[in-house]
């Protein structure tokens, strides 16, 4: 047979449209996506000797520091929920945004040896690390559940409300918005090494702007509108408020956040597009 009549099992061509991202090859490789999501859930703590206990030692140890320095020492107020409560449901939300935003954002330098050997969409690493997070976010909020049961059992004040149900859709928006930041600045650091330094003392400062340690009805009118441009506000203060009926729930600022997680994240497909046809070049 001539080379002009060669059938091929596989033709890669470049995408025509920077904001694409095509689903039906991303479900064909469904079998990669699933290794490298088992991957990363056995390879993190692997040849430790607490194991998977980890998950539990982390957020309960960041709990109980936050306790004795913001709570203790500071006096910041927990909107009259228990100290353990009210950290700690911040910190389950706040750890996998932030693991999520980490571990996406050094997509091309980690994978660098991978991506230049064998061809397979990029974006399965990135999806693989959200994916695999929500594992470990899901023992977090079973860790949360115990606390959260043994205060309700202590006479606590604290009872789930109707909004409940929200509580996918806002793990989702947090997923989002890793994603989306994690793949522009994973795109921007295969030129500029510097945005890699930069990017982790902003996610060390972003934690502040966001109320973790703090109730946001502890701030004034005008502040808190200005907290709310941050897009993590909301959904933390409406995970708090669906899960114990404490905190700020405003559909406005959901809103808000959901429209800027889709924007983000729109955004991030068009540059990682973009990025990845000519990125071993750079890399």
């Amino acid at each position: 047979m001539s080379s002009d009549h060669e059938l091929w099992s596989l033709v890669i061509k470049p995408r025509k449209k920077l904001l694409q991202v095509n689903l039906k090859e991303i479900w064909e490789y469904r079998d990669l996506l699933t290794m490298y999501i088992k991957r990363d859930i056995v390879t993190q703590y692997k040849q430790t000797i607490l194991g998977p206990a980890w998950y539990f030692i982390q957020p309960a140890l960041t709990t109980i520091m936050f306790m004795v320095v913001f709570g203790g020492i500071a006096k910041i107020p927990t909107d009259g929920l228990p100290q353990p409560l009210f950290y700690l449901a911040g910190i389950v939300c706040w750890q996998y945004f932030s693991d999520c935003l980490n571990k996406t954002s050094n997509t091309f330098i980690l994978n660098q040896s991978v991506f230049g050997k064998v061809y397979f969409p990029r974006i399965i690493l990135p999806l693989s690390t959200v994916t695999s997070n929500l594992v470990r976010m899901g023992i977090q909020l079973l860790l949360f559940m115990a606390v959260y049961i043994y205060y309700i059992i202590t006479g606590a004040q604290v009872m789930p409300t109707a909004y409940v149900w929200l509580i996918p859709v806002l793990i989702m928006m947090l997923a989002g918005l890793s994603l989306g930041f994690g793949i522009i600045i994973s795109s921007m650091t295969t030129k500029y090494r510097d945005f890699t330094f930069l990017f982790n003392f902003i996610i060390q400062l972003w934690m502040y702007a966001t109320p973790i340690i703090y109730p946001l009805s502890t701030l004034s009118p005008k502040r808190q509108w200005i907290m709310a441009l941050n897009p993590v506000t909301s959904i933390i203060e409406a995970f708090k408020y669906a899960t114990m009926g404490v905190g700020t729930l405003s559909w406005y600022y959901l809103m808000y956040s959901f429209i800027f997680m889709m924007t983000i994240l729109g955004i991030g497909i068009v540059i990682f597009n973009k990025v990845q046809r000519s990125f071993m070049d750079t890399v």
